[in-house]
């Protein structure tokens, strides 16, 4: 990946010729293409020769009592590697916020991508985007991107930052270059689970073959982390399922953003530049708009759902905010029957929008955690979620919220109806929503997500006070202990 990466960056028509198919041209542009990696290999032998020098000084200087106290004491400092930040979802939110926090608490966070989409929080100065080579639309995803990012500049700009620990977000090929930078430094890696991929991929393809395929990746790629954050005690499994050791798996306390989802920013105004009744009743679904998501359900059950309330003299309408390649299908079979698709949406909109909706539909079986649920409560929302994966642990059940077998889709039917039309009950569970979630806030959760990447440092990292796991970092056994 990095070769041909690297090769582009100077010589941009062999994508060109190669989405035309050009195998001639293709293949009159293979040694010119070739010459630059070959011309970057001495940077990066020396690179990776470099930090296997300066971890031999580290570990000598401890053992000799040379090392500067006040290296060992220096501030944290963490790299997260992300494929992801300018969607709309809850894992780019989750890294958005935490680039945040970290910013605000003056904690050392830097967030390396790869995007040419626009990022929300491109302001923060702990972002830094590099432009990628090559970019193409995801298959099946066209607001999505595939990336081949700047390898180099990349691990030139982990060499300056010398983290003590890198965090990688994602499995993609941003995550991939974030392990190349921890072997070449020698840090010890963590990552998060965020995404069920195994899961995405048996729901799209319908193949065994490919399922196992990616299970088999992800169960490589995954292993040499000190610590993998799970969203939530359902995916525990999961990653034991993948081979990880007990210890190695950290449960990440789970927080949202309590500055911008609050019942505070209802303002039913907003729906007059939607074109949409201020009195109707909102149900909201928010999240990437993919068969994964088990949408189709959502609208199989739709029209009856509308049919019903319009009996009992209520109108309702169906919001849907976010984008992905079941949209067009969805847009096209609810056409004429009450439903909305606002596209992406961001900042204090976004939180309006959610405030202003009264309930909240998400018939996902494959989220690790749903950050969307959170919001939802938080924002005032009573929620239906399904009895599988992680949104279900951020719900109490007939309380704030239902949590509903996938698969009954006449109990969904009749939840969502009974929610829309009874309007005390639906205020009441969406106000004991808004209070359970006073105890989930970000900060709580960041703090935690934090001292984790501290206890890593502090067993793995150089200088190793514990005086154990003196290996390459990347590639020693798992577990921190928390």
């Amino acid at each position: 990946m990095s070769l041909v990466s690297w090769g582009w960056r100077r010589s941009p028509r062999p994508p060109k010729s190669a989405s035309k198919k050009d195998a001639t041209e293709i293949l009159e542009h293979i040694p010119g293409n070739l010459v630059l990696p070959a011309a970057q290999q001495p940077y990066i032998v020396s690179l990776f020769c470099q930090n296997k020098e300066r971890r031999i000084m580290d570990q000598f200087q401890q053992e000799t009592g040379a090392h500067d106290p006040s290296e060992r004491a220096r501030p944290l400092r963490v790299m997260k590697f992300t494929d992801t930040l300018a969607d709309v979802n809850g894992v780019c939110r989750f890294i958005q916020n935490a680039a945040r926090q970290a910013h605000d608490t003056g904690r050392d966070l830097t967030v390396v991508t790869s995007t040419r989409l626009d990022i929300p929080v491109k302001d923060l100065p702990n972002i830094k985007n590099f432009d990628p080579i090559f970019a193409t639309k995801m298959p099946k995803y066209e607001n999505l991107e595939i990336v081949l990012p700047p390898a180099l500049k990349m691990l030139q700009c982990a060499d300056e930052f010398r983290p003590d620990v890198i965090h990688i977000s994602t499995p993609g090929s941003v995550g991939c270059v974030g392990m190349l930078a921890a072997k070449r430094l020698r840090v010890p890696v963590v990552g998060v689970y965020h995404t069920d991929f195994p899961a995405y991929v048996d729901r799209l393809f319908d193949d065994r073959a490919a399922t196992l395929t990616c299970e088999k990746f992800m169960s490589l790629f995954y292993k040499p982390f000190k610590a993998v954050f799970t969203r939530s005690v359902d995916y525990a499994e999961s990653l034991r399922g993948l081979g990880l050791q007990e210890d190695a798996i950290v449960r990440l306390r789970a927080g949202y953003d309590d500055r911008h989802f609050s019942p505070t920013f209802r303002d039913t105004s907003v729906w007059d530049r939607h074109g949409l009744s201020r009195d109707s009743v909102k149900v909201l679904f928010c999240g990437r708009v993919s068969v994964e998501k088990n949408l189709p359900n959502l609208t199989s059950i739709w029209p009856t759902v509308r049919e019903r309330c319009a009996e009992r003299g209520v109108e309702v309408d169906l919001v849907i905010i976010g984008d992905g390649p079941y949209r067009e299908t969805m847009e096209r079979e609810l056409k004429g029957k009450g439903a909305s698709f606002l596209g992406f949406r961001h900042g204090e909109e976004l939180s309006t929008l959610y405030a202003s909706c009264d309930l909240f539909a998400f018939p996902s079986t494959t989220d690790t955690l749903g950050q969307v649920v959170m919001e939802s409560q938080a924002s005032g929302m009573p929620v239906l979620v399904t009895d599988v994966g992680g949104p279900q642990e951020v719900v109490e059940d007939g309380v704030t919220g239902l949590v509903l077998p996938p698969e009954d889709l006449n109990r969904w039917t009749d939840e969502i109806v009974g929610l829309v039309c009874d309007h005390d009950r639906r205020r009441s569970m969406g106000a004991a929503g808004a209070e359970f979630m006073k105890s989930m806030t970000f900060a709580a959760s960041f703090e935690h997500y934090w001292q984790v990447h501290q206890r890593v440092r502090d067993r793995w990292g150089s200088p190793n006070p514990s005086g154990s796991g003196r290996g390459s970092g990347a590639g020693e056994p798992a577990g921190v202990g928390v």
